[in-house]
């Protein structure tokens, strides 16, 4: 039962992740109709925003006490950041909590990036074929990679979660689970429940529904459809953004991370249901808990490599049985 529940528990972690992306790509297909390939990079970006600033509050100055020697006979330096050099105590505080801070550069960051994506290519795709959307927005994850690379390198770069989460929970007398993949959950649960509340609440949401399902009824009531698109489109960045952002305590983020998570996360779209909201959640959380389950010892001793293919055997299964995946609506990705 210990070795169940830890499972269960690595899969929803796991889980939030590809529900969020998830979640971000249904946004952009159910109001754009775009199958967007870029969308992992933008969860790579997210993940580069913590390392900015991690990088950002570290920035040391150097002074040398000459009445202080090395080992080597030279005057000791004293390395000090500046951010705690200027601001004392909150400046530590800053630091050890580099990586939540950094949703204050990230948020706005990803918008403007979202928002230049769509307006400055995207838009001129709307009404091509998917595969030339496919191939574009693809193209432009690559393009993104490599400015990443450029700029950090190709290594993982390791991110420390805060010194009040970095240890475990102890579940039961025998597993203990770290504290900052509890949090990853929650986080993932509270941003699901914001972006459902908003579209479903507000009436910015209402008109985004009503034009999802009948966009030149809502522009004959004077209505710019369009530029509540794009706002969705930014919101979508900004959601995949703080997904990877706040995974990089968990997975040390590098320039091909975006990429990793992407494919998976297209296949929770599709077994979800192409356009259905709940469905990528609740696909995304499904597939993490099998995937951790499938990724146990005792598991690949009897069908070995099955960790790396159980999702797209359940995917296959799923949409044998139904084409439209789980909740998926009719119409949406048919002649």
């Amino acid at each position: 039962m210990d070795a169940i529940l830890l499972q269960i528990m690595n899969g929803l972690d796991k889980g939030g992740a590809y529900a969020l992306i998830a979640l971000g790509l249904t946004l952009v297909f159910g109001t754009l109709g775009v199958v967007n390939f870029a969308h992992g990079a933008l969860f790579m970006l997210g993940a580069f925003c913590a390392v900015a600033m991690n990088k950002f509050l570290s920035y040391e100055t150097v002074v040398v006490d000459p009445t202080q020697l090395t080992p080597w006979g030279s005057p000791l330096e004293i390395r000090t950041p500046y951010v705690q050099a200027l601001l004392g105590d909150w400046g530590k505080f800053l630091i050890d909590y580099s990586v939540p801070v950094s949703i204050l550069l990230a948020i706005p960051v990803m918008l403007i990036i979202s928002l230049i994506m769509e307006r400055g290519l995207i838009r001129f795709f709307y009404k091509r074929p998917h595969a030339d959307q496919i191939l574009v927005t693809f193209g432009l994850a690559i393009i993104l990679q490599e400015i990443v690379k450029q700029f950090f390198g190709a290594n993982p770069i390791p991110q420390t979660a805060p010194s009040a989460v970095s240890g475990s929970l102890a579940i039961t007398s025998a597993i203990s689970y770290p504290y900052w993949r509890i949090v990853y959950f929650l986080f993932s649960l509270g941003v699901v429940a914001a972006v459902m509340a908003f579209l479903r609440f507000t009436t910015f949401g209402m008109v985004v529904r009503a034009g999802t399902q009948d966009r030149e009824t809502v522009g004959l009531l004077g209505i710019n459809i369009q530029r509540r698109f794009t706002i969705v489109f930014g919101l979508a960045g900004v959601v995949a953004g703080l997904a990877g952002l706040m995974y990089t305590p968990i997975v040390p983020p590098d320039y091909h991370m975006g990429m990793d998570f992407l494919v998976l996360s297209f296949v929770v779209v599709v077994v979800g249901g192409m356009g259905s909201l709940p469905g990528a959640v609740l696909a995304g959380f499904l597939l993490g808990i099998l995937q951790s389950f499938a990724s146990m010892n005792e598991v690949k001793s009897i069908l070995p490599g099955i960790d790396q293919i159980i999702i797209y055997l359940v995917a296959v299964v799923i949409l044998l049985v139904r084409p439209r995946g789980l909740m998926g609506r009719k119409g949406i990705m048919e002649s």
